[in-house]
């Protein structure tokens, strides 16, 4: 990732950052160097997944202690961040990796990511069209039975 990528989107000037705007909100002030434990808590993830999504190529590079602990920037959570939201539209693992590759390639592999992006957007789309319909059969189910059970009360009453 460049740093380009990592600042431009969330600043506001078109370009891609990747990760989408900062949750600085949720981090220490001033800190920018997290242990494995710390990403934990603030992301929900497990270690094993922290280290499960390293080992695969979703997350960069992690940078180590003297002692070879983690080290967790700010960027990294933003990327996690990301990954996250990337999890919820349903994409599969193996096309987040890609994508992680790609950001790692440059700025040459926009069109690609566009792309991947945009047919994840479609997917998310349809899958919320599939939900509406669905609510609106459990809003009419709903309805029947609070009208059905008011009349059986009303009834007895």
């Amino acid at each position: 990732m460049t740093v380009m990528e990592t600042t431009a989107e969330a600043t506001g000037t078109g370009a891609d950052t990747c990760a989408g705007p900062p949750e600085r909100e949720r981090r220490p002030d001033g800190r920018d160097n997290y242990t494995i434990s710390e990403v934990v808590a603030f992301t929900g993830l497990s270690a094993h997944t922290l280290r499960w999504y390293e080992r695969i190529g979703l997350m960069p590079h992690i940078d180590r202690s003297h002692t070879g602990q983690r080290r967790y920037s700010n960027r990294d959570l933003d990327w996690l961040g990301l990954v996250g939201k990337l999890r919820l539209t349903g994409m599969p693992v193996a096309d987040m990796v890609r994508y992680a590759e790609m950001v790692r390639a440059g700025d040459h592999t926009y069109m690609e990511r566009y792309e991947l992006l945009e047919e994840t957007r479609r997917d998310v789309k349809a899958r919320i069209a599939e939900l509406q319909d669905t609510l609106a059969v459990l809003d009419r189910k709903i309805s029947f039975y609070g009208d059905a059970g008011r009349a059986l009360a009303s009834e007895r009453s």
